[in-house]
């Protein structure tokens, strides 16, 4: 199908449509609705510029493709998207808005999209940004597709900033309890260290150290731990982007037996939360993982108790909200953005909230 039928379909749509690529986020957000829309015919690349670190690709493009593609230079999607199961397409990566372990030094995903092509529910082709930074001005719509999981229009192709990979990395492994290493990943997030990704679990926190060679290296000096070997340490650190590591594996035997997996997005500060379950940190603090069979309620209190909030990532009853309610003024002004793009309402409804 190409874009014309596509939008064509569109302008005549008045029943909600579900916009899919490979599907492997199906888990994440609200209750999927609607006839299934593919993305899969808007395959290819259309634009990579090595020097000007960006790349233009189709919607419906393999993640892993692209990333094959920026690897041959050396570069990369800084912000790390999952690829569950290897799966994922590039339409789907933005429109979720999930980033990997890099993100709380790197970016996230919003942060590299520097346009987008759209059509919208009256079937308009809508281009906005470019290949830039400097070309965005006013109110930046490209970004604002990112995290709206599907539900403004139908994104066709974005273009994306791209980084060169680090000359040098390196893993630090440390024995450490919960409070303690929260204060020294606050500690070191001061400091002038080439920290590029943190995670803690069960009593072990792993750092990765990435940048300069003499930069990496008088870090390792510096903060001391046992170093794990380089192959070690970059199949540890994918399996954790991927959501593949031995936390997740066990996550999703837990939420079969009932349990719900949740994301607490707090302040990097924030302290160490009586929370029953297993817990991942990853973010310098600021991600933290947690399943559990605690009520939503008391999760949802715990995180906006120390200034964040609580996503209900994973679980087999989707009664409860995916996202924690917004409130009576931001609500509204979603409202009116879904609205001015989406006026029939057609596109995922209910994805990120019951009422749109």
């Amino acid at each position: 199908m190409n874009l014309a039928d596509l939008q064509q379909q569109l302008r005549d749509a008045r029943t909600p449509l579900r916009i899919t690529g490979h599907g492997s986020k199906d888990f994440y957000g609200g209750a999927l609705q609607g006839e299934p829309l593919s993305t899969l015919a808007l395959n290819g690349v259309t634009a990579y510029e090595p020097s000007e670190l960006f790349v233009s690709v189709l919607a419906g493009t393999p993640i892993a493709d692209v990333e094959e593609l920026l690897a041959e230079q050396r570069q990369r999607f800084a912000f790390e998207p999952p690829r569950f199961d290897g799966r994922g397409t590039v339409g789907g990566m933005v429109a979720a808005g999930l980033s990997g372990p890099s993100r709380a030094a790197l970016g996230s995903v919003r942060d590299h999209v520097l346009g987008a092509v759209v059509i919208n529910g009256a079937g308009e082709l809508l281009s906005f940004g470019g290949t830039v930074m400097k070309n965005v001005a006013g109110f930046d719509v490209s970004r604002v597709l990112a995290g709206s999981l599907g539900q403004l229009g139908l994104i066709t192709e974005v273009t994306l900033k791209v980084l060169p990979l680090p000359a040098a990395t390196a893993t630090l492994r440390f024995d450490l309890t919960q409070a303690d290493a929260l204060q020294v990943l606050n500690t070191w997030g001061a400091q002038p260290l080439p920290i590029e990704a943190s995670a803690w679990c069960d009593g072990e926190l792993f750092l990765c150290l990435a940048g300069a060679e003499a930069a990496v290296q008088s870090a390792r000096t510096r903060l001391g731990g046992d170093a794990m070997p380089a192959d070690h340490a970059e199949r540890f650190w994918t399996r954790l982007r991927n959501q593949a590591d031995e936390f997740f594996v066990g996550a999703e035997r837990a939420v079969t037996g009932g349990a719900r997996l949740w994301r607490l997005s707090l302040p990097s500060t924030a302290p160490e939360l009586s929370l029953s379950g297993e817990q991942l940190i990853e973010w310098g603090g600021a991600q933290r993982w947690v399943v559990t069979p605690m009520e939503p309620a008391a999760i949802r209190d715990a995180a906006t108790g120390v200034g964040g909030h609580a996503t209900l990532y994973r679980a087999l009853d989707k009664s409860t909200d995916a996202f924690t309610p917004l409130p009576a003024p931001l609500a509204a002004i979603h409202r009116r953005l879904k609205t001015s793009f989406d006026p029939h309402g057609v596109f995922n409804p209910g994805r990120l909230y019951p009422d749109l």
